[in-house]
């Protein structure tokens, strides 16, 4: 599923990574966790002036076109008010500007209130989440986005053709076959209805990839819960490795389309904000498209089991 070549530095052992299916390729770098860049600083954002909070979200953001907006529990959804998709949503998912845990019920009415959002629009849907400013959040109160578009982003568009073409070599699909590898690694997580697990080859710091046992947003709603399960234990996950900040992202082919897919969840840490305002993607990960990973999956798999399983 994936190829791994190492070279050894006067710092110690640097791998490239490729994943075959799809060709996409990192660069993990395990000393530089060494430099200490990812400190908590303990900033607080100020709620003055935030449009997401009790009091102003009702006068700041837009309504749907019947004059509503979808409100779940705690959570209230409308259109983005500057949107960069054919249909761009937001979820706001807690009446609290700031929030350190999250509970259960709070994230399980902003993602059905997000479905019913992105159900009103036909297309490639996903749903996405920028978790503190430093993880490129440009409102600190926690929120959801959602968009659909009449072409699927760039990484959809790769997993729907490359795994299109191993169902028709192999006549198995690329996710189930994918499944069963890594349940056997050192990289495999838990599974909950949805199989999680630290990704191989992985887009940012300490990827995990969530594997629905579904395709497209309309079979969505019944799966919440256990996404919410799963990614409060990735979140708490982070915590204990002392990182706050994260980013989220389902993909989704679009309805009436069977081409072997299935939709995934990937997550992956951020650094925390600090007072030098360091971001951890620069020229490899924007331009290269080659993230420079410090963890290594199988690293992270093993300190899950050992320190944060049980929790």
């Amino acid at each position: 599923m994936f190829s791994v070549r190492e070279i050894q530095t006067e710092r110690g052992t640097l791998q490239y990574r490729r994943e075959s299916l799809t060709g996409i390729r990192c660069r993990i770098s395990p000393a530089r966790l060494q430099r200490n860049l990812d400190t908590d600083t303990g900033i607080c954002y100020t709620a003055d002036g935030c449009p997401f909070c009790p009091g102003a979200i009702d006068v700041e953001t837009p309504t749907f076109a019947d004059g509503l907006r979808i409100r779940r529990g705690e959570s209230v959804t409308f259109p983005n008010l500057y949107p960069y998709s054919a249909w761009h949503t937001v979820t706001v998912i807690t009446r609290d500007h700031m929030v350190d845990h999250f509970g259960a019920r709070q994230l399980a009415d902003a993602f059905s209130g997000m479905v019913e959002s992105l159900g009103r629009c036909s297309g490639y849907h996903s749903i996405n989440w920028n978790y503190l400013p430093s993880a490129g959040a440009s409102i600190a109160h926690p929120h959801l986005q959602g968009i659909a578009d009449p072409m699927p982003s760039c990484l959809t568009e790769r997993y729907l053709t490359a795994g299109h073409r191993y169902l028709k070599k192999h006549n198995r699909l690329y996710w189930d076959d994918l499944r069963e590898q890594e349940r056997s690694s050192g990289r495999f997580l838990f599974e909950n209805e949805i199989f999680w697990s630290a990704s191989p080859v992985p887009l940012g710091e300490r990827e995990v990839r969530g594997l629905l046992p579904l395709s497209t947003l309309d079979e969505m709603e019944s799966y919440v819960d256990p996404l919410v399960s799963g990614l409060l234990r990735i979140i708490n996950l982070y915590r204990s490795l002392g990182t706050r900040a994260f980013n989220v992202a389902i993909f989704f082919d679009r309805s009436g389309r069977d081409r072997g897919y299935r939709a995934f969840c990937s997550v992956i840490s951020r650094m925390n904000p600090n007072g030098l305002c360091i971001c951890d993607s620069a020229f490899m990960e924007r331009l290269h498209q080659e993230p420079i990973i410090l963890t290594l999956p199988e690293a992270l798999g093993e300190f899950f089991r050992r320190d944060a399983g049980g929790r």
